[in-house]
């Protein structure tokens, strides 16, 4: 059905095209508002009279246990459909999946693979993941019903919107169906194509993380890196200032008293900073707020860039006074909660469990609580600070975000390191063996170093982008894009010609 102006402005639509991929609650927040902002923008210029039509809504019934044929249960997912430059019968299809994170109409109207439809004479659908946004099947979010949530429940859906929608649309059956996403659906969209290669031609993975890993260390590791590169704006002395800035965090924790009363109040905790494991929360927040500026870095809607963060810590730096960096710290603080329309910083570990544990969808449809089910079940993907080449306090450490899975859904540490093992072992981590799949990443990106950066052979390709961030080839395109991404996604377009033209000539085209 088609969806009306007044509805489309509403907060609950306007929500993820590439979700965060972080349990951090501060990091998924950023990731939100990024995509948040962009979205806004694509509704104002399509809500302009005579620019564009509007996509429609729709919903489809799919069953809750698509794996056991006795379960009559189902729910509806929602889907998007942009048409207005499909060719016809015969032209490619590009479904979008969602992720961890509502998809909202933004996803088949602007940035990839939107910005690719006229050119190549697409239909765009949008795809809406199981548990998130609005399609959250009737029961909330149980441990009962969150079994049914997964990676895998999350691809026999794509099946079975695929087939469903081809006769809906009245699809050829010699159309080709491209598969794209970013960040986790990034890997969705690869596995996809993995494993159902006789109804999807072909697959775009953008920022995809298609190996699980329970401590990510890495991830700070690239954040350090990138911190010090000159193409982001970043310095060998930014790098040292957020060392500085941390080391000063650290010095006035461990002081207690009136030092940790008047840390509270500097950077605008919400709550006292007496328990370790709020002392815990805070650090991660502050790594999230440095790591969030990396990882969407020069992206529309980011509260700071890499430049700006190292501009904010390094001013002052000539008057010799080693507390500068703290300054600036306490101001990018400032700077990231007034973006988010945030009173204060949340650190009350006990306040993050109490919110994990409503079993209600949330009106925010952030997600949090079914994504942390994800990452404890499937994926991990725990950002910690160790060795020396994380510019961090070396909190929070591993145990104290397991701890999170026990306390939530009392899941043990060793079904965690299984459940990471077993991901890996079904999709085949960062050699999946799928063909005609393109790996798009930025190496400025901390998520870069769990996908695919290197060609798997002629059917699988690679591209990194140079100093490109999270999933920004999906964003809207912007003037202050750099050279190297645009010509990235020229790249893209370029390997979509060629897919394209193989199908013409191919008996076997995604098609039924």
């Amino acid at each position: 059905m088609a969806v009306g102006p007044a509805l489309w402005l509403s907060p609950l639509l306007l929500v993820s095209l590439c979700g965060s991929s972080a349990p951090a609650s501060l990091l998924r927040r950023l990731g939100a508002h990024v995509r948040r902002v962009q979205e806004s923008s694509v509704l104002r210029l399509s809500l302009d009279p005579g620019t564009t039509t509007l996509p429609k809504e729709g919903w489809l019934e799919q069953p809750l246990d698509p794996f056991n044929a006795s379960d009559r249960r189902s729910f509806l997912q929602r889907y998007w459909i942009n048409d207005q430059h499909w060719a016809g019968q015969d032209g490619p299809i590009f479904l979008h999946l969602g992720g961890e994170g509502s998809l909202g109409p933004g996803s088949v109207m602007r940035g990839h693979p939107a910005a690719l439809a006229p050119a190549l004479g697409a239909l765009v659908l949008g795809l809406e993941h199981r548990f998130y946004g609005l399609s959250i099947p009737a029961g909330g979010l149980s441990m009962t019903q969150l079994r049914f949530l997964s990676s895998r429940h999350a691809l026999a859906d794509v099946a079975s919107a695929r087939l469903a929608l081809s006769r809906l649309l009245n699809v050829s059956a010699s159309s080709p169906w491209v598969c794209f996403g970013g960040s986790y659906a990034g890997s969705l969209a690869a596995w996809a194509r993995l494993k159902f290669p006789h109804l999807l031609f072909a697959a775009v993975a953008s920022s995809a993380p298609v190996r699980a890993v329970l401590d990510f260390s890495a991830y700070n590791e690239v954040v350090s890196r990138s911190l010090t590169s000159a193409a982001v704006g970043g310095s060998p002395e930014c790098r040292a200032a957020v060392s500085a800035a941390f080391a000063e965090v650290g010095r006035r924790l461990r002081a207690g008293g009136a030092a940790r009363k008047a840390l509270r109040a500097e950077l605008g905790a919400c709550t006292p900073l007496g328990r370790p494991e709020d002392r815990e929360e805070l650090l991660e927040a502050l790594q999230a707020l440095v790591g969030g500026a990396v990882q969407y870095d020069g992206q529309t809607g980011a509260p700071l860039s890499v430049r700006q963060l190292c501009g904010l810590l390094l001013e002052g730096k000539g008057n010799g006074s080693h507390l500068a960096p703290y300054r600036g710290l306490r101001r990018a603080v400032q700077v990231v909660l007034h973006s988010l329309g945030q009173r204060c910083l949340s650190v009350s570990r006990a306040e993050t469990l109490a919110q994990l544990r409503v079993t209600e969808p949330q009106v925010s449809r952030v997600g949090d609580r079914q994504w942390l089910y994800q990452t404890c079940t499937e994926f991990g993907f725990y950002v910690t600070c160790q060795g020396p080449r994380c510019p961090f306090s070396q909190l929070p450490a591993l145990p104290s975000q397991l701890e999170l899975c026990e306390k939530v859904f009392g899941l043990s540490t060793s079904s965690m390191v299984q459940a990471v093992t077993q991901t890996n072992s079904y999709y085949g981590g960062q050699t999946p063996g799928a063909t005609q799949v393109l790996f798009v990443n930025g190496d400025a990106d901390p998520w870069h170093v769990l996908s695919v950066t290197q060609a798997l052979g002629p059917s699988v390709s690679a591209l990194l982008i140079p100093s490109a961030s999270h999933c920004s080839d999906m964003a809207p395109e912007s003037p202050s894009d750099t050279p190297s991404l645009r010509q990235g996604r020229q790249s893209i377009f370029q390997q979509l010609q060629t897919w394209l033209r193989l199908a013409k000539r191919s008996p076997l085209r995604g098609g039924l």
